[in-house]
This record gives C-alpha cells, sequence and structure tokens, in this order.
C-alpha cells in the first residue's frame, strides 16, 4: 500500500471521527474534510498542536498523521511563542488552524448548499476556506477575508487553483461583499459586523461566534456560537454552541449595535 493511500484511508477515518465529536451526520461534510489534505495548508511539520492543559506541544516528526486528530495546530506558531505565556495555550485568532470538530458540527450547521455563495470571515491559511469551496461545488463561489496580510497571501497562494475562490485582505467588519447564502464567521468577535444582516439573503445563514469583551486573548472558555437564518424581514436565531462558562454581550457592543442586533444579542445572549 502507497503512504498517499494510506493517507487517503486515515482521512476517511478522521472525517467520520470528528463529525462523531457533535453528533452530526452530514455525508457531503464528511466527504469534504475526507478529500482535502490538511498538511497542505500547514508550516512545514514538526507542528505545534494545542494539548489542553500543557498548551503549544510539537508533534513527535513531521507525519501528517498526527494533523488528523482533533486537534488546534499552529500556522503562526512564531508569534503565539511570544505570546504563549499570557494566552493559556491558544492566542488570537487566525494564528491557529481551528478544531477539526467544531468547524465540522459548525459547517453542518450552516449547510452550504452546492452552487450557493458562501463568504468565509476569518480564512486563515485557507483549510477550512477550502472545505467550504468543496461544499459549493464549481457552480458556488467562496469570499474569504482575512485581516492579517501574511495569511491572506498564504491563502492566496493556497487556493491558487480554485477560480470559485476570492481572497479578500481586509477587515471583516468593514469589507464589502456581494448577497451571501452563508456567511461563516472563523473569527470571534464581541458584536458582529454591522452590515452581515444586510448581506444574507432570503433562507441565508450567518454562524456568529461571540466572546466577551477581551476575549480570546482575555479568557477563551467565555463565548457561545449562534446560528442566525433570514427569513424575510426576520432573523431567527439560536444558539449552536456554547463553553462551559457563562457570558454576557458587554454593554459598550450593544451600545454600538444597530437595533436589529441589540435585539439579536439580548434575545440569544445566555443569561449569568
Amino acid at each position: 500500500m502507497g503512504r498517499q493511500t494510506e493517507l487517503a484511508i486515515l482521512r476517511r477515518a478522521f472525517a467520520k471521527q470528528i463529525l462523531a465529536v457533535f453528533g452530526a451526520q452530514d455525508r457531503q461534510v464528511e466527504k469534504a474534510f475526507a478529500t482535502v489534505p490538511r498538511e497542505d495548508f500547514l508550516p512545514q511539520g514538526p507542528w505545534q498542536v494545542v494539548r489542553w492543559g500543557r498548551g503549544y506541544v510539537p508533534t513527535p516528526s513531521r507525519d501528517p498523521v498526527y494533523l488528523y486528530d482533533d486537534v488546534v495546530v499552529a500556522i503562526l506558531p512564531e508569534r503565539n511563542h511570544r505570546r504563549r505565556s499570557r494566552c493559556a495555550g491558544v492566542c488570537g485568532a487566525g494564528r491557529n488552524n481551528g478544531q477539526p470538530s467544531l468547524h465540522a458540527w459548525l459547517m453542518s450547521a450552516a449547510a452550504p448548499r452546492a452552487g450557493e455563495h458562501v463568504v468565509h470571515i476569518g480564512t486563515g491559511n485557507g483549510y477550512y476556506t477550502t472545505i467550504l469551496a468543496r461544499l459549493v461545488g464549481r457552480r458556488g463561489r467562496v469570499t474569504a477575508v482575512e485581516y492579517d496580510p501574511e495569511l491572506a497571501a498564504r491563502s492566496a497562494s493556497n487556493l491558487a487553483r480554485l477560480s470559485h475562490v476570492t481572497i479578500v485582505n481586509g477587515d471583516g467588519n468593514v469589507v464589502d461583499f456581494a448577497p451571501a447564502d452563508v456567511i461563516y464567521v472563523n473569527a470571534a468577535a464581541t458584536q458582529p459586523g454591522a452590515h452581515w444582516l444586510d448581506r444574507l439573503r432570503e433562507g441565508g445563514r450567518l454562524i456568529l461566534p461571540l466572546t466577551e469583551a477581551g476575549s480570546p486573548q482575555g479568557d477563551i472558555h467565555r463565548g457561545a456560537v449562534f446560528r442566525i437564518e433570514r427569513r424575510g424581514t426576520e432573523y431567527m436565531a439560536r444558539r449552536i454552541f456554547h463553553t462551559w462558562r457563562s457570558f454576557r454581550v458587554s454593554a459598550d457592543a450593544t451600545s454600538r449595535a444597530p437595533r436589529r442586533w441589540k435585539q439579536l444579542l439580548r434575545a440569544v445572549a445566555p443569561k449569568t
């Protein structure tokens, strides 16, 4: 058996395992994770992976087998190293390739379909953007927004072969984009982008992680993820993931949010 065949088998097992973590049953998401090589989007190994309670730990070697586990992997390890002492093991959005099981669950909740337009806020190194591109297919398109210039350049290189993906270097809170069927936010925010609701098409879904002010640098355990769907002039919101600690939407976030956002934030925020 050749090495590439072994890795292909490993990816298929990996895809099944990460969907099982949250009990998701989604053949399309499973297939996408099974066909995208994670190692193609990461710096050369050995890799720095997060082991909870221990922080970043190097893999024993550069064998990609260590990437097909439900682990967070550093994509800019030199930056994380400088911040490790005050980040308790996980540092700012966009510097890590996030936890696969959580992304599998959130993508299943977003349910991108063939031919749809997905906007990915916080593309990082492009791995999860590529999976979203697989889900919408060549008839669909993905607009991927990344604030960090270095990561945006990496993503543009990694995804150059995908003609239906556009990489934009900019702030996802202000970058404009065409109406979207899915807005997949991959960077924790203390408040939503003001124009995100307006850019949702009828039936469009927004996957939105919210944290308290100061997170994720301050406390990664205070936050939740919401799924918001547009139905005519109304927006239906529900919490689909939360960490073990409670959190409050900050007064500053609600005071600056548009009226519709204030109503949604107050309706779906867990109470302390």
